[in-house]
């Protein structure tokens, strides 16, 4: 009798995205009691997922939620109340209490023991099957709102009457993944407002200072160096760790976490400076060069920076420098010194601008955080329109941080979703 008491009462719940955000939403509702159908275009839930942090999922970031926020660039105080509700450390407990042996490594970035993205989606999806909720390949076409309140989803291939609908479709990133911007549409649709989207976690276009195309260093990973960005000749951010000079431009963690500070390549000029040498400080690498110089002093100079650069970096440094490669080391002047050391501390990269929001990691921009209830996720516009995930207008830096935005923001959508009203 009871069963059926709670059958009877519980909501109908239609979630709209079968990716991170929308699959914990799910799983929340329905172990809140909805009885939930999720909507997913894609032959396979959590495509994107599988593919995050290199296959092997950064599944959050163990550090509570002050660290969190710390993290998170752009609207984070929107987010308090859902990491308070469902934090790093559940997000945790969660996933091992799926089955999934977690792990954290360097920089507090939480991974599976079995480097496998698969086992956090097989995990999520053996966990909607137990909850039964009823997964089907579906794209939601609009939402049926009435009377100010959401009343149901058109899809293409069925119509779905629902007491409360939870948007989790993602931003406009790796559109391969499923991510087409369908949610915002569907958002701006029911009244919202989609502020502008674009890249964040994104790879940068530009050239090594002096016209030199990055192409040269294809291929080159620095690791150990420290990255500072400027914007308009003014110093804005600054990190340590690895990047990857590519065909194109810069990649790598670092140049990922620094182009969500780069948003207004329309109206401001950035550059890059990169320390190759930043555990010595300009007298000790001037030391470091003297010592060196004396023992290839009778060696060119392109010769004699074997010791001290990757193979690769050497004709460029030599270039930038000015010193003439086959100038002796022994005739060096203390002034090409300087020069050549002034390089190693401020190597210059030149950008024109971000990759496309289609190689982006994540969207930066969504549905306006003023429009959503930040204690439930409930649209302030439309009643019983919940958001979840990256479809709303805030991003975080590398780290597993967006991907604790998605479970935090779903779990609190789904169980906000589910609960009756009185």
């Amino acid at each position: 009798m009871e069963y059926s008491a709670v059958q009877m009462m519980s909501k109908q719940i239609v979630v709209i995205g079968g990716g991170a955000a929308g699959m914990m939403a799910a799983i929340s509702a329905a172990e809140k009691g909805g009885k939930v159908t999720l909507l997913e275009p894609n032959e396979r839930l959590g495509k994107k997922l599988n593919i995050t942090g290199k296959g092997r999922c950064n599944v959050t970031n163990n550090t509570d939620i002050e660290g969190l926020l710390a993290n998170i660039p752009r609207n984070g105080k929107f987010l308090y109340g859902a990491f308070n509700r469902f934090s790093s450390a559940d997000a945790m407990a969660f996933f091992e209490g799926l089955g999934v042996p977690l792990k954290t490594e360097r920089g507090n970035r939480v991974f599976p023991v079995s480097d496998s993205a698969f086992d956090i989606s097989a995990a999520l999806e053996r966990r909607l099957k137990a909850l039964r909720v009823q997964i089907l390949r579906d794209r939601a076409v609009s939402l049926d709102i009435r009377d100010g309140a959401v009343q149901g989803v058109a899809g293409e291939r069925g119509s779905y009457p629902a007491e409360a609908v939870v948007l989790a479709t993602g931003g406009v990133s790796y559109p391969g993944t499923g991510s087409t911007g369908d949610g915002h549409r569907l958002a701006a649709e029911a009244g919202h407002t989609v502020t502008p989207l674009q890249g964040s976690l994104v790879p940068l276009q530009g050239i090594i200072a002096a016209g030199i195309p990055c192409v040269r260093l294809q291929g080159l990973s620095l690791r150990n160096v420290v990255l500072t960005v400027f914007e308009n000749n003014k110093k804005i951010y600054t990190d340590f760790g690895e990047l990857l000079f590519t065909h194109f431009g810069v990649s790598g963690p670092l140049v990922l976490s620094s182009s969500a500070h780069m948003r207004h390549f329309d109206k401001k000029r950035y550059r890059l400076e990169i320390d190759l040498k930043p555990a010595l400080d300009d007298q000790q690498l001037d030391k470091r060069l003297l010592s060196d110089f004396a023992k290839y002093a009778n060696y060119d100079f392109q010769n004699a920076l074997d010791d001290l650069l990757p193979q690769k970096l050497i004709p460029v440094v030599v270039e930038l420098s000015g010193i003439p490669g086959r100038q002796k080391v022994h005739d060096l002047t203390r002034e090409q010194r300087q020069s050549l050391l002034h390089i190693l501390k401020h190597f210059p990269v030149e950008l024109s601008g971000p990759c496309p929001v289609t190689d982006a990691i994540v969207t930066s921009g969504g549905v306006k955080v003023g429009e959503i209830d930040p204690k439930t996720m409930e649209s302030k516009l439309v009643k019983e329109l919940y958001f979840a995930g990256e479809l709303i207008d805030t991003d975080a830096y590398t780290g597993g941080f967006n991907l604790q935005i998605a479970w935090a923001t779903g779990h609190l959508a789904g169980q906000s979703a589910a609960e009756l009203s009185d």
